[in-house]
């Protein structure tokens, strides 16, 4: 290939429509026709007549053309607040996509504490900071109006008092519990001895958040195995045809104790959880037999009928 003198020479007049002084890159033609003289033969012993040949260089923005919904091959975020944000992205594309049972699971603290060494009220407030923050993200991109579900009305009012100021700021939120479900009389008699050992009975947030409007997603956080049948229970009576999102109650671990003396049967998986499909999940796994650790990451992409594959990323 061969190029005219008048077109790559410094000394030229004539501006090469590719080559622009100082020009950022997004001032660039998306389409550009560039004139090329070349030869029929690669030869350079016998020059051989010239022809004129049109090309047309089509230059493309990378960053219009990726696809958030697409996932990406490696996954790791610089901090909660990078995963926070693909989280309500995630369910953000989900309910755009008419979805309305969902599950997110990525771990509230980071993995140095474990599940067993840390303290039950640490993880239990970190999940609701990390729900509303979820909330807040998620209200950033659509119009919603959530629900956040506690298992009891002493874990919502415990909730209430720590993150008053933090559910005010969101606005047009409310907050429920598995109490609002109307129990039987076995039911009843052993909340009624719930609430007695409690000893408080005034909850001064009783009704700060109510709304006349349905709750447009329902969201339940902190559940035991033992309460997996109360959330089948409220879906039942308030959330039939409404989006409801389990977060972070670790699903998996919660499935293996299904079908022991005092927990649900292991139907409720079939007939309830499964359901549910994974929007956001990552979780931690760590090996005894050698020093190493990992992380399993998961990501729904809602442009294509299945999901992307899972994707392992630790350290050996």
């Amino acid at each position: 290939m061969a190029f005219s003198s008048s077109t790559l020479s410094p000394h030229s007049s004539t501006t090469h429509p590719l080559i622009l002084s100082r020009s950022p890159l997004s001032s660039l033609p998306k389409t550009t026709t560039a004139t090329f003289l070349t030869t029929s033969s690669s030869s350079s012993f016998r020059p051989l007549p010239f022809h004129n040949t049109t090309t047309t260089i089509q230059c493309v923005d990378k960053a219009s053309s990726l696809d958030p919904k697409t996932g990406v091959a490696v996954y790791k975020p610089k901090s909660y607040e990078v995963l926070v944000t693909d989280a309500a992205n995630s369910l953000a594309y989900a309910l755009e996509d008419g979805k309305t049972r969902f599950e997110i699971d990525f771990p509230p603290l980071p993995s140095n504490i474990s599940s067993y060494k840390g303290s039950s009220d640490d993880f239990i407030d970190a999940n609701v900071q990390l729900a509303l923050a979820v909330v807040r993200k998620l209200k950033e991109r659509k119009e919603t109006r959530v629900c956040i579900v506690f298992p009891d009305k002493p874990e919502r009012r415990r909730a209430s008092e720590l993150f008053r100021t933090a559910i005010d700021s969101i606005g047009d939120i409310t907050i429920g519990s598995l109490d609002d479900v109307p129990g039987g009389p076995v039911t009843m008699f052993f909340r009624s001895i719930r609430n007695t050992l409690d000893f408080d009975f005034e909850d001064e947030n009783e009704g700060r958040w109510a709304s006349n409007e349905p709750p447009s997603l329902y969201m339940f956080i902190n559940c035991s195995t033992r309460e997996l049948a109360g959330i089948e229970k409220f879906v039942e009576q308030f959330a039939m045809s409404t989006p409801t999102l389990l977060f972070n109650l670790e699903l998996d671990t919660l499935r293996a104790d299904l079908g022991l003396v005092g927990f649900p049967t292991k139907d409720l998986h079939y007939r309830f959880l499964s359901q549910f499909i994974p929007v956001f999940y990552i979780r931690i796994r760590e090996y005894s037999k050698v020093s190493s650790s990992s992380a399993l990451y998961r990501e729904l992409q809602w442009s294509i009928i299945s999901p992307i594959p899972w994707t392992l990323a630790g350290n050996a």
